[in-house]
């Protein structure tokens, strides 16, 4: 029954096509059906590619049983044939009176809920909840088995969405001697294995052999060349040229104490140390060691090239793989950072709007019912906010949040926010702040919230400068001075006109003491008459001096 088998796989085929087409045409928003749409649509390709290749074997005819066919067909009687087929098609009937009979006008076409599993269901049991049906990576799990790992940095979860692809330090300051333990393996090969299995996920039609084969190709590459990141050659010692640089390539490297150092004074120092010695030391000993008995440690060496050899195939991967989910991981950090400002009861209406069960899909067949509940399903009267999904959001949430409130401010330009809590956030944004700059108002932008009117915000200010003139002002009234009379006053009256006075003051006091002393002392010397006149001199240019001084600050005259 060969021909029999070949006109069922062509059948099969243009049924399939059909099939292929009919989903193809289809263009659903939702990702949630249009992630389905892909995943069946790579299930009827692969069902169409083994199709073909059971109906080449059978025009290849390599066991001749199709000519032996025809043969018979053609030179025998027809009818006898035939009857005996049918005899064998009752027979087999008789002895499974229960089994289905294949229908391929409806194997293909789309299920209708109750009609059995769909592929809707199976994309809820294909990704978790922090996946959200491929919009996201979840990484939690990998997270923690990094922060197990010995001698890593502790990285938050947000932290760890941007480096976890980097397997050299400064980033990883795990050893490469520490890097084939079998934990660091086991979780470098868990992260490979779930990015492989991410992009699969979301790319169902897309030729992923070829892309991982070309992944495969570049590591052998780099590895041959040992230029792979992170397993390139180290040498032992420094050369005679000077400290080598690795590491983050940065500083300078010490390749006997594996440590790097960011200033040369630090590293000549470090190399009379106990410690770089002990180690230089021990290197060496272990070097002369390895040369002695190189034989017996030959295939030892050759099990852990290997290991290396694994290792590091799957950072590889690992880096080629995010690579190509840049987007995705982008995503998941700003959709983790979105989450942890949520409140607990946001989150909750979150998860429920992403878990909603969306309508079901309708039969390719019927175009006008489609059409129909397609206007039905975006018919949006009261013009509510769009959610992540393309859907218009809740109603209940729409009136928790406020969003039917308007709120214009002046100061923005007349901008108008929509909800109490958009209203709130846009006096701390770089639009009020600007708004309040233009207006002249250029300190404690804190005391300007909830107003928004132009007026009201330049009359606040008016009478906030006002404020800050009048306490300068009291600050100066309150310290006072007494003169020597017991007249008390403001120290600013007290400097311009009392101390001018007892400046004078001060000037002849010291005339009169000055005078006293030269006289008594030209006395004794019996040069009385010169004393006093020579004196006389002197004290009229001091006492012309004291009064100029005196009418520069304001003294009477």
């Amino acid at each position: 029954m060969l021909f029999e088998d070949q006109r069922f796989l062509h059948e099969d085929l243009e049924r399939l096509e059909q099939a292929v087409a009919d989903r193809v045409a289809e263009n659903p928003s939702n990702i949630r059906h249009r992630l389905a749409r892909d995943h069946e649509l790579a299930r009827l390709l692969t069902r169409i590619e083994e199709q073909s290749q059971r109906l080449l074997e059978i025009y290849k005819d390599a066991d001749g049983l199709r000519e032996k066919e025809a043969q018979m067909i053609s030179t025998g009687d027809q009818f006898e044939e035939f009857y005996k087929q049918l005899d064998g098609i009752k027979d087999f009937h008789k002895r499974y009176p229960n089994e289905p009979v294949e229908n391929l006008e409806r194997a293909y076409k789309r299920r209708q809920p109750g009609e059995g599993e769909t592929p809707r269901m199976e994309i809820d049991t294909m990704f978790t909840g922090e996946e959200a049906y491929g919009q996201f990576l979840d990484l939690t799990m990998n997270h923690e088995q990094y922060l197990n790992l010995p001698g890593v940095k502790r990285l938050a979860y947000t932290q760890y969405l941007g480096v976890f692809d980097v397997f050299t330090p400064p980033t990883m300051n795990i050893k490469r001697k520490d890097k084939v333990s079998d934990k660091y393996f086991r979780y470098v090969s868990e992260l490979a294995s779930y990015l492989e299995g991410f992009i699969k996920r979301v790319r169902p039609l897309q030729d992923l052999d070829k892309l991982f084969a070309a992944f495969d190709e570049e590591f052998d590459t780099q590895w041959s060349a040992k230029e792979v990141p992170g397993w390139t050659n180290e040498k032992a010692e420094n050369g005679a040229s000077g400290p080598q640089t690795e590491g983050t390539g940065a500083g300078i490297w010490c390749a006997d104490c594996e440590k790097e150092f960011n200033n040369e004074n630090v590293y000549r120092n470090h190399l009379t140390g106990k410690k770089h010695i002990r180690a230089a030391a021990a290197k060496k000993a272990a070097g002369v060691s390895g040369e002695q008995s190189s034989a017996p440690i030959s295939n030892g060496s050759s099990s852990f090239s290997f290991k290396e050899r694994a290792v590091a195939e799957r950072e590889h991967r690992i880096r080629c793989l995010s690579k190509e989910l840049e987007s995705k991981r982008k995503a998941t950090r700003d959709n983790v950072e979105r989450r942890q400002a949520m409140t607990e009861r946001e989150r909750q209406a979150d998860n429920e709007a992403m878990m909603a069960d969306p309508e079901d899909y309708v039969d390719g067949g019927d175009r006008d019912q489609s059409d129909e509940e397609d206007s039905d399903r975006l018919y949006n009267p009261l013009k509510l906010p769009l959610a992540w999904d393309g859907k218009p959001i809740p109603y209940w949430l729409y009136k928790l949040h406020g969003l039917g409130v308007e709120y214009p401010c002046e100061v923005c330009g007349n901008y108008v926010y929509m909800g109490r809590r958009a209203f709130d956030k846009h006096f701390s944004e770089a639009l009020h702040i600007y708004g309040l700059k233009c207006l002249g108002i250029t300190s404690n932008t804190n005391l300007f919230r909830e107003i928004t009117r132009i007026e009201d915000a330049v009359r606040l200010w008016e009478k906030l400068e006002q404020d800050r003139k009048r306490d300068r002002d009291s600050r100066d009234n309150v310290v006072q001075m007494e003169d020597a009379e017991g007249n008390v006053m403001p120290e600013r009256i007290y400097l311009e006109s009392v101390a001018p006075l007892s400046l004078q003051t001060h000037a002849y006091s010291n005339f009169l003491t000055v005078f006293k002393s030269r006289v008594f002392s030209s006395l004794q010397a019996g040069h009385l008459l010169r004393s006093i006149m020579a004196l006389w001199g002197r004290c009229v240019n001091i006492i012309q001096k004291d009064w100029s001084s005196a009418n520069i600050m304001g003294g009477p005259q």
